[in-house]
């Protein structure tokens, strides 16, 4: 399971963040020691660092810097100031996104997924999306749950990844679609129908019945295992 750690001085804002990616399937670890970071993140070893610029003793700027000395985990930070030189300076002392807030979740969610794709598969330390204790590894298009593994179609893959990139929203119908003919896969209403049903019952076979739900006349959606 990935590990993100956030390191954000409002209480508020860092639950919510902390409780939105554990129901995303993260593991999650908050700084509170804003005087001894980089101890706490060398212990932590994450997969991904959201930083809070205006943070007591040291600012996120002076922190990022710091980890860069020893690390190249993705940093993301999360910041009220908006201006264009907040940007710059960030990206410059080697963030690799930045998001202003108030902001989305699911926006989050999206750079959080994409960054980390983009950061282990290029470097082949991780070819997985997660969610909750599910992995789909993204090489061998396979899911793998508690020991077990379904080999899975191109297609049932890329229906899969989609709703592991955007989970616990409901994914319409069109946008699989589209995303499935971005992939140079053929696919209309009623494959997509077959699909979903096949992908439907090799989940069955792992124990997954309930993972895929339909929103009728809408989509589909990933759902947390007690919902």
């Amino acid at each position: 399971m990935q590990k993100i750690v956030i390191i954000e001085d409002d209480v508020t804002i860092r639950q919510l963040v902390a409780k939105n990616l554990r129901n995303w399937g993260y593991e999650v670890a908050e700084v509170e020691g804003f005087q001894t970071v980089l101890e706490e993140l060398s212990s932590l070893e994450p997969h991904l660092v959201l930083l809070d610029i205006g943070l007591p003793f040291f600012n996120g700027y002076y922190w990022c810097q710091e980890i860069r000395k020893t690390s190249n985990v993705p940093i993301i930070f999360l910041s009220s100031h908006d201006q264009p030189m907040d940007i710059v300076m960030a990206i410059n002392m080697g963030a690799d996104d930045y998001v202003t807030k108030p902001f989305d979740m699911t926006v989050l969610l999206a750079k959080i997924q994409g960054l980390l794709r983009r950061t282990y598969d290029f470097i082949g330390e991780q070819s997985k999306l997660w969610f909750e204790d599910i992995a789909l590894d993204l090489k061998t298009m396979q899911i793998q749950y508690k020991g077990q593994v379904e080999d899975l179609t191109k297609n049932e893959f890329q229906i899969v990844r989609v709703l592991f990139e955007r989970p616990l929203t409901v994914v319409s119908r069109d946008e699989l679609m589209r995303e499935l003919w971005n992939s140079d896969l053929f696919v209309d209403d009623n494959t997509l129908t077959v699909n979903v049903a096949r992908l439907r019952k090799k989940l069955a076979d792992l124990g997954l019945e309930q993972l895929i739900a339909t929103k009728k006349g809408v989509g589909y959606g990933l759902v947390k295992s007690h919902d």
